[in-house]
């Protein structure tokens, strides 16, 4: 039987895990494991090219990890790991940056947009995708499950692979898309993405009374404005996240008392708040059962970040050799000119 392939997936640690994290990347996470040999990486280094305090951002990585592992994401199946915590990451950044150019760095699209938005542009935000180049390369990876957003950085990583590799010799496959990408979720405005910094999310962790004070507070159909109103489910974000808690019947049913008048929105967010609070007890359970113990999160997170050094050395060990960079490539180059003396 032929190896799997190999997944990398990489996930930033922004804030609290919401349900676009949740339908999005945790769940295709944990459905991949079967598929290919999965390495998950949380990447607390990109994270610093904003703003930040330390406090947070050590905060952030640890309740991203429970969620992550609440969520069904089995450490034992795949390699669960901080960015961080493998040195490697970094190294190959640097000798990546001798292929890349700075105008294709330029020309990406996050980067004029993020740079436009600020007085001063840190070098990092510039070089954030030869990192990203770097997190995936440095595994040999196969394939990446990405968004829209990041299908332009994919596709400088198969760059600095093709150049890397024209140079320095075949080592580093060129990343392919992995298609079937997660469930794109809509947040609480009915309009943008789901997302923390929207302020528009509802926490996979949430209890029931705060989820509900959350749900309770998403748009909806728009032209509805009296509970007699017949409405249109089919422009109703509420009655988009019931494709995701609520099975098909149920939801047949919600859509026709929708479209007759016979219940309110108020009821359909009732319906949908109770689903999502019913199907997420077991990751509420599970995340609060890690949080009171933090020193099993620590294991876990050091166990991964060990595999994940034992494959990243074997690639550095290549790459410094291919580029006579390091104290091997110096001792092995000696002893050949040793050798080679009369």
């Amino acid at each position: 039987m032929s190896e799997r392939k190999r997944v990398f997936s990489g996930i930033q640690p922004t804030g609290e895990a919401h349900l676009g994290n949740y339908l999005g990347v945790f769940r295709r996470w944990a459905q991949m494991v079967d598929d290919y040999e999965c390495f998950y990486c949380i990447v607390d280094l990109h994270a610093t090219t904003r703003e930040y305090e330390r406090p947070d951002l050590v905060r952030r990585v640890f309740d991203l990890t429970v969620s992550l592992i609440a969520s069904g994401i089995d450490p034992e199946r795949c390699t669960l790991f901080v960015q961080s915590h493998v040195p490697q990451h970094t190294e190959l950044t640097w000798l990546f940056n001798v292929v890349t150019p700075v105008g294709d760095l330029q020309r990406m699209t996050q980067y004029k947009e993020k740079s436009a938005a600020v007085d001063s542009v840190n070098a990092g935000l510039l070089n954030y995708p030869v990192l990203q180049a770097a997190d995936i390369l440095l595994y040999l990876a196969d394939f990446v499950p990405v968004g829209e957003d990041q299908r332009q950085h994919l596709e400088l990583s198969r760059d600095v692979a093709r150049k890397w590799n024209a140079r320095f010799g075949e080592l580093f496959p060129e990343p392919e898309t992995l298609t079937g990408s997660g469930s794109r979720v809509i947040g609480l405005d009915g309009v943008a993405k789901m997302s923390k910094s929207m302020d528009n999310t509802l926490p996979i962790v949430a209890e029931p009374d705060e989820m509900w004070k959350l749900v309770r507070t998403a748009v909806t159909d728009p032209a509805r404005v009296r509970k007699n109103d017949p409405g249109n489910p089919h422009v109703c974000n509420v009655f988009a996240l019931h494709e995701f808690f609520t099975d098909d019947g149920r939801r047949e049913d919600i859509e026709i008392r929708c479209q007759t008048a016979e219940i309110g929105c108020v009821d359909c967010k009732r319906l949908l708040n109770d689903n999502i609070v019913e199907q997420l007890a077991p990751v509420r359970e599970k995340a609060a059962e890690l949080t009171a113990n933090p020193g099993t999160v620590l294991e876990i997170l050091d166990a991964g970040a060990d595999r994940a050094r034992a494959e990243a050395e074997r690639t550095m060990s290549v790459v410094c050799e291919r580029m006579g960079v390091g104290r091997e490539a110096l001792h092995s180059s000696l002893r050949e000119l040793a050798g080679a003396s009369p």
